[in-house]
């Protein structure tokens, strides 16, 4: 289960690089409203990526967290910074989506 969980996970990845850089790329300065509407779809593509990997990975380290603090509770702080580091791949998605609907 773990290795179709990854596979899955990897393609989807995989798609969503290949596929928003594509449709952002492919709206240029334009009026109309199909140009438009590629634009917001991939930087609404993009936020929505970055925002579901970061939390997964949020997800995976506050479980390795909590065990480490159990067991170190003098290990805390490195822990929290190292909780809130996925948040920049949130504000990477959050500044491209804004460059791409720009």
């Amino acid at each position: 289960m773990k290795i179709r969980t990854k596979v899955l996970t990897t393609a989807i990845a995989a798609l969503a690089f290949a596929v928003i850089p594509a449709m952002a790329f492919a709206a240029t300065a334009s009026d109309d409203p199909k140009v438009l509407m590629a634009k917001y779809i991939s930087a609404a593509g993009a936020m929505a990526v970055s925002a579901a990997i970061a939390g997964y990975a949020q997800a995976r380290i506050g479980a390795a967290a909590a065990g480490t603090i159990a067991e170190k509770p003098e290990a805390a702080t490195m822990l929290i910074v190292l909780q809130a580091l996925p948040e920049i791949i949130v504000l990477l998605g959050f500044v491209s989506a804004l460059i791409i609907s720009g």
